[in-house]
């Protein structure tokens, strides 16, 4: 894992998966979308969780 890489946030996931911001928040709430973590009040996410569920989906 690079410490170094930045995070992503939930408007930079939906862009790179070409979805819907709202579309991400449901798949949060019924748990079948990319591992997310809470850092505060925000939501971001590591780019390779973001890169490991996308494989697992194929």
């Amino acid at each position: 894992m690079n410490t170094l890489a930045k995070l992503w946030t939930v408007e930079d996931v939906a862009e790179f998966l070409g979805v819907p911001v709202a579309t991400l928040y449901q798949w949060r709430y019924h748990r079948t979308g990319p591992k997310g973590h809470k850092i505060g009040r925000h939501l971001r996410y590591m780019p390779e969780d973001v890169m490991s569920w996308l494989q697992e989906q194929e």
